[in-house]
């Protein structure tokens, strides 16, 4: 591949200056209790862990205090409260669905890049040229845990690249409404496109010019193929249909036993058969019934 620098090869994308601004995380300070902050006590500390459990199912290990205090300690200045006992209150109230979704929001992890762990979209790329000389139909890929979209869309390219304009089509799911709509916007700052080929950035991405100096934007031909809803894992799953392929990559590890067994039968129930699965290299479906086949670390097919 030549070494071409990168920002040249990029069509332009414009100011973008009618596109909806999207929320942007806080920067996480690394005490649990700055300046001007409440202060949480091990008994709140336990309660909001049992409220992002029953929530979403996430089980917060008990190093994760700072972590907390650094998503939640602007929301009790936002919601006039004085403790974090009293938040609780407002977000265990069946009736405030808005601040519940933000707490479970901010409490929800979402470190992702474009092409995170590289050999997945090398086994999708395999998958679909075999399939394709053999179907016809459309080819559905899902990422389960798709964050604000890099690997969503990272699938995308690697589809687009295989398959052209065959059928095919790409879904992300999260259970964070600030990251799908983030997904939705497909724009992001270069820093996060180190892992993106110049090839792929010349013909999958737009630069940003102006006020958008810094940032991409994934190209419409993209976009048209790949869509995004809110999801929670562990609940009863809307109408996806069924997939080709799945990335469950990363989300495993926020589980019990008993969790990741609930979240893993939700989504092999939508795999085909002949499907691939793919979790993250650190997680591990030992322990767990699910009637895969592995066919690689990481890698399971359903038979």
């Amino acid at each position: 591949m030549p070494e071409t620098p990168v920002a040249p090869r990029m069509p332009q994308m414009p100011l973008m200056s009618g596109m909806p601004n999207t929320p942007v995380m806080p920067a996480m300070p690394s005490a649990a209790h700055g300046p001007g902050r409440v202060a949480i006590s091990d008994a709140e500390f336990d309660a909001v862990r049992r409220f992002i459990r029953d929530a979403a199912g996430i089980h917060l290990s008990t190093a994760k205090k700072a972590l907390v205090c650094s998503r939640l300690h602007k929301r009790l200045a936002a919601c006039q409260v004085a403790s974090y006992t009293a938040y609780l209150q407002i977000v265990s109230d069946a009736a405030n669905t808005l601040e519940r979704q933000v707490a479970i929001d901010l409490l929800t992890t979402n470190e992702t890049y474009f092409f995170r762990e590289p050999t997945h979209f090398e086994a999708l790329a395999d998958h679909a040229r075999r399939r394709a000389l053999h179907q016809q139909e459309l080819l559905r890929a899902w990422s389960a845990a798709s964050s604000t979209g890099e690997e969503a869309f990272s699938m995308a390219m690697t589809l687009a690249d295989v398959l052209g304009c065959q059928r095919w089509e790409v879904l992300g799911t999260d259970i964070s409404t600030r990251v799908v709509a983030q997904a939705c916007a497909a724009r992001y700052p270069m820093t996060r496109a180190s892992r993106v080929t110049p090839e792929h950035l010349k013909r999958y991405c737009l630069k940003g010019v102006g006020a958008q100096a810094g940032m991409l934007r994934i190209a419409q031909s993209l976009r048209d193929r790949v869509r995004f809803a809110q999801a929670n894992l562990m609940r009863s799953l809307p109408e996806l249909g069924t997939f080709d392929v799945i990335f469950l990559r990363n989300v495993l590890i926020y589980f019990d036993l008993a969790g990741k067994a609930a979240v893993l039968g939700n989504v092999t129930a939508r795999l085909r058969p002949g499907g691939l699965l793919c979790v993250g290299h650190a997680e591990s479906l030992q322990g767990i019934a699910h009637g895969l086949v592995p066919i690689a670390p990481s890698m399971y097919r359903r038979s």
